[in-house]
């Protein structure tokens, strides 16, 4: 099932007084935020850890499941944190579009969208998981450590154009 188009606008106004472009034609299509997002070797993910505090942490983003996937270990800080709480910022800079994209990281439990993400790491990095009994491993590494999948469900997402000038809110 295809994902519905977020509602792109103008992030600021002329109200704002600010330096940003109020032309709505500079609007970036979503089109132009989920290349970048396929396109990103790499992305900095901010989680919540109990106590309230910010935790944020380099991955590697995937495309899959019509969304942002990333994996983690259970163990680690931010799988500890996801654990907690789901909501989590992530950012991403690129070429023509810098984005910033606020919403809910959750479990990819189903096996069938599992084996989706796991050929989008395999993809685009090179990176072989396997998947045994709704698990996933790292066979490649000593003791064959698990991970869990997870996707964002975005809420709203921020786009800032290479100019400086330009930014574009999507809500979801």
């Amino acid at each position: 099932m295809p994902a519905p188009t977020p509602v792109a606008e103008l992030l600021f106004s002329d109200a704002d007084a600010t330096p940003m472009s109020t032309d709505a034609t500079t609007v970036k299509p979503w089109a132009q935020a989920r290349a970048c997002l396929q396109r990103a070797p790499k992305a900095w993910l901010s989680t919540v850890r109990p106590d309230g505090r910010p935790h944020a942490m380099p991955l590697m983003p995937v495309w899959a499941d019509e969304s942002v996937c990333f994996t983690t270990r259970p163990g680690s800080r931010k799988g500890r944190n996801l654990a907690h709480s789901g909501h989590c910022v992530l950012t991403v800079a690129g070429p023509d579009l810098d984005l910033v994209l606020e919403g809910t990281a959750v479990p990819v439990l189903d096996p069938a969208r599992q084996q989706e993400v796991t050929d989008a790491f395999l993809t685009k990095y090179g990176w072989s998981l396997s998947l045994r009994g709704g698990r996933i491993h790292d066979d490649g590494l000593p003791g064959s450590p698990e991970y869990g999948f997870y996707r964002i469900t975005p809420l709203r997402a921020y786009g800032y154009g290479s100019d400086g000038l330009t930014a574009t809110r999507w809500r979801f």
